[in-house]
């Protein structure tokens, strides 16, 4: 997505729904594109490094592992594939990682994972894809195809920050499921994506009194 589309996407939501609108305006323009990731190998392997770390440790061990290759960038498949399991495991990955490393390095390798074919797919397609690696569920492809593949729209209904800031900012009494936010995201189509980084900003904001409650029964 260009600058134009993010403010496009932007006006969208705005116009569209008046709840979601109030705290867009409140929020500024969208920053999505500044979490872009490089490139395709690094997001991946970024993935895999970050489960269930803090934000700073998972940084920290992503930053030693990236210091094994050349220029500090991880460079191929070939190259992970060619780190013992002592090397990986001294960065401070587990050896459920440092298999879930092998096995993304593997399936690039022999081809059952093109990368650059995933630009070219769907999105269903492309999460297909990247759920067939050992350690990918569905969020994990979803946020590569937000944050890397540029995908605008993609609502992962399985992400709790979403779930919290939809039942915040639209006063649920409880926790929607995802057939209530998939109908409650229909009219952010085709920009989702840009819709929930908005719902996430909404997390570290106090939350208004809104005059406006679509969503009551």
């Amino acid at each position: 997505m260009t600058p134009e589309d993010y403010a496009r996407a932007r006006r969208l939501l705005m116009r569209r729904d008046p709840i979601l609108g109030a705290a867009i305006k409140r929020i500024g323009p969208c920053g999505m594109a500044e979490r872009q990731h490089a490139d395709h190998l690094s997001a991946l392997t970024r993935s895999i490094v970050s489960q269930q770390l803090s934000t700073k440790a998972a940084a920290t061990i992503f930053r030693r592992f990236a210091a094994l290759f050349p220029d500090n960038a991880v460079t191929s498949a070939h190259a992970i594939a060619r780190f013992d399991d002592a090397t990986l495991r001294g960065v401070g990955l587990s050896g459920q990682k440092v298999g879930y490393l092998r096995d993304l390095s593997a399936r690039i390798i022999d081809g059952r994972l093109e990368l650059d074919a995933l630009d070219r797919l769907p999105d269903e397609e492309a999460i297909d894809r990247l759920t067939s690696v050992k350690g990918f569920g569905r969020w994990t492809a979803e946020m590569f195809l937000m944050f890397r593949l540029h995908r605008p729209d993609v609502l992962p209904v399985g992400d709790l920050g979403i779930v919290k800031a939809v039942q915040q900012l639209y006063r649920l009494r409880k926790r929607p499921d995802a057939k209530r936010l998939l109908k409650i995201g229909e009219p952010w189509r085709p920009y989702r994506s840009v819709a929930c980084w908005y719902l996430w900003q909404t997390l570290h904001q106090p939350a208004p009194s809104p005059t406006i409650n679509r969503t009551k029964k």
